[in-house]
């Protein structure tokens, strides 16, 4: 199956785009994390389209001066990819997805990560990918031979409401679009739920919000939410975050710098009473509170007699 793309994404980018030769792909932890389950992360570019106003990746830690102007396409990266997954000794979880959108508007015509799937299905390696972008769903079939080992797809969803995303997230699929990319791959067989974070403080943390994004994820065939009631800002990304507030919600600026002054993790000053609120919520639409882990098989023991 192959979805109708063109009609996935809401905004035309106003990006540069600049091919760079990359060194290495894959970045490798010791033990899978417990939040995400990757034992190993890749970013086919550096830089997104989706123009998210709260994301972390714009931080001056990272070095990416222009993220909101250019896109660096890593145009070595599927021999990459080849060459290092063939010296790999552990197969475990590969991320997609943490300093940028494997999915923004450029890969409709690149299709760097639908090429990097079909690399990691020929190898047998498990893969999770986090994306606001219903784009994914051109990348079904390789998603259904990797499912075989391990697949799971998590849609950042930190509201329902698209006109409040068209806000937060530009340049992103709609959560509406998202949603129904859930239900899609659910049918498919793919492990498939929703990342739950950030959830803005002063404007996602409700009740009425958070229960809409459980609900609506059980409806579209959603098995779990990976939840945090909250967001980080440090320099830079905060300078830019705060000004997005001035333009869209006047008077919330000055709620965080009361509330957070330049702390790095901002949870929500209504956290305490939202997570026993999120749970419940979970438990009555049949939705777990993590990711099902990759779980390699044992190797099979001969009977003895």
């Amino acid at each position: 199956m192959r979805a109708n793309v063109a009609a996935l994404e809401p905004m035309h980018s106003t990006h540069v785009y600049r091919e760079i030769q990359a060194k290495t792909l894959l970045s490798s932890t010791a033990h899978p994390d417990t939040i995400f389950g990757c034992r190993y992360n890749m970013n086919l570019y550096r830089g997104c389209e989706h123009h998210c106003i709260y994301c972390d990746s714009r931080s001056e830690c990272y070095q990416i001066d222009r993220f909101d102007e250019e896109v660096l396409v890593k145009v070595n990266a599927i021999d990459l990819l080849r060459d290092e997954l063939s010296r790999k000794r552990i197969k475990g979880p590969i991320g997609l997805g943490s300093m940028n959108d494997p999915y923004m508007p450029l890969e409709a015509e690149i299709n760097l990560a639908g090429r990097a799937l079909a690399v990691i299905a020929e190898f047998g390696f498990p893969v999770h990918i986090i994306t606001k972008s219903a784009l994914v769903l051109k990348d079904l079939e390789p998603l259904r031979k990797i499912a075989r080992t391990y697949a799971s797809v998590s849609f950042t969803i930190t509201t329902t409401d698209d006109d409040l995303a068209a806000k937060i997230e530009p340049g992103a699929s709609r959560p509406s679009a998202r949603l129904e990319a859930m239900r899609v791959l659910a049918d498919h067989g793919i492990l498939t739920g929703t990342t739950m974070m950030p959830i803005l403080p002063f404007i996602e943390d409700t009740e009425e919000s958070i229960a809409a994004i459980v609900a609506q994820t059980a409806s579209a065939g959603g098995s779990y939410i990976i939840p945090w009631i909250g967001m980080t800002t440090r320099n830079r990304q905060r300078a830019y975050y705060y000004a997005r507030l001035d333009e869209h919600f006047p008077g919330i600026r000055q709620k965080y710098e009361r509330t957070f002054g330049s702390r790095y993790e901002c949870e929500s000053p209504r956290a305490r009473e939202l997570w026993p609120f999120f749970h419940e919520a979970c438990r009555r639409h049949g939705i777990a509170p993590r990711i099902p882990l990759y779980a390699p098989q044992a190797a099979k023991q001969l009977p003895l007699f």
